[in-house]
């Protein structure tokens, strides 16, 4: 493994992240770089005592954590006689073993094809350009490069159209569970912070939890009892980490939108971690960066067994605008405190009440239903009486607009005693 000087966390990180695509690791190096070199990434000493180490070691596949260009990448493999991976290619073929549903698969291929298309190189010669010869054989012809360019085009495209069908087909599910005003809470933290563990142990559910990065990719959605403020969904998602990769971001969007369309986050912290800040720091970075960064959270302190003396508690801070719950889900612990935080933010997330619109507001009323902020409606003579029952985030923009009807629905909603 090659690891560019950084933190003994970091590279632990990484080799736990070797680990989990199923490499040995049989050595490390590390080099101190201000500016990477455009060859190698590394200085050709470096590269030099690459080549001698992996030599040493019986290596076959060098590993970088960091990210190379095509070039870097091609250079070190014929410099050093092996295979060689950077971060970004590692983790595609992580998630490449752990996906499991259909989208899921989908996802990563799309993922792994953006990665590959980079670094399509000439790497045959039996379909070079052909000059004279034979009949039939005149002409330009066409490279191998350019074939598999074109074959990579081409499949990319059939994945991106057979995920905006699933994604459709996701959104219809989401707009079923808005109609039926059920809040929706998404589970979302750093990598083996124990989101899963907490999945089950509240829902009861048996998604696959272990000790290891990324044992769950494909989300997960179970229906939450026991709350104050009634039954919501609980949905399981993927794991984050430092440097996540773009495509891999951009091919899970749709699956990360299970949290950018969410009511609540439960963001899940390994309170036993030292590096505890820097994983929250990474976790919303990503989070802002699939523009779910507004959604109100509590944050989960879980594993607390690991900790001396750690006790199950609600800790409110900034004048309890922030709310963080300590617990473990393994034992079991703190699971009621956690339910009690989902029922008291769900409560006040939501906006309800009955609002009666003259028939003018029709264009009110069609905006409401078009939300699924309705749950119930009769008709008279002198308009809708509807029954309203939305988050508050999704009827932010309406209720802050300065048209007339929204002032009229604002006005309704603040009789009845409820409010954005």
């Amino acid at each position: 493994m090659l690891q560019r000087t950084d933190t003994d966390e970091a590279r632990s990180e990484f080799e736990d992240l070797a680990r989990s695509a199923g490499a040995e690791v049989l050595g490390t190096v590390t080099a101190r770089l201000d500016t990477p070199n455009p060859r190698y990434f590394v200085g050709s000493g470096k590269a030099d005592e690459l080549r001698s180490e992996r030599e040493r070691l019986g290596a076959d596949l060098l590993l970088v954590n960091h990210a190379l260009s095509p070039v870097q990448e091609r250079n070190l493999e014929k410099h050093l006689g092996c295979r060689v991976v950077d971060r970004t290619g590692l983790i595609l073929d992580i998630f490449a073993q752990r996906a499991r549903s259909h989208e899921g698969k989908l996802q990563v291929e799309l993922a792994q094809l953006k990665h590959l298309a980079t670094r399509l190189v000439r790497g045959w010669t039996h379909l070079e350009r052909q000059r004279g010869g034979a009949i039939g054989l005149r002409g330009p012809g066409e490279t191998q490069l350019e074939i598999d360019r074109r074959l990579v085009a081409h499949r990319m495209k059939v994945l991106e159209d057979r995920l905006a069908k699933v994604e459709v087909q996701r959104e219809q599910a989401r707009r079923a569970r808005k109609r039926n005003a059920v809040p929706v809470v998404a589970v979302v933290g750093y990598t083996n912070a124990g989101k899963s563990t907490l999945f089950n142990a509240l829902t009861r559910a048996d998604v696959y939890a272990a000790d290891q990065l990324f044992a769950t990719l494909d989300p997960t959605v179970r229906r939450l009892e026991g709350l104050a403020s009634g039954p919501a969904v609980l949905a399981d998602t993927v794991g984050f980490v430092r440097d996540l990769p773009h495509d891999l971001v951009a091919a899970f969007r749709s699956t990360l939108s299970e949290a950018r369309d969410a009511d609540l986050l439960l963001h899940v912290i390994d309170a036993h971690d030292r590096q505890r800040d820097e994983r929250i720091a990474q976790v919303n970075v990503v989070l802002a960066e699939i523009g779910a960064d507004a959604i109100p959270q509590i944050e989960v302190w879980n594993k607390i067994d690991l900790l001396p003396d750690a006790e199950p508690r609600i800790e409110r801070i900034d004048g309890g605008r922030r709310v963080r719950v300590h617990a473990s889900a393994r034992e079991g612990r703190g699971l009621d405190l956690v339910r009690r935080a989902v029922g008291e933010a769900l409560s006040g997330a939501r906006v309800s009440g009955r609002v009666h619109l003259p028939h003018a507001a029709g264009r009110l009323r069609a905006r409401l239903f078009e939300l699924g902020a309705v749950a119930g409606e009769t008709v008279d003579e002198g308009g809708w009486t509807l029954e309203v029952d939305a988050p508050s985030q999704l009827l932010a923009p309406l209720l802050g607009s300065s048209d007339p009807e929204a002032a009229r629905l604002r006005e309704a909603l603040s009789l009845n005693g409820h409010g954005a």
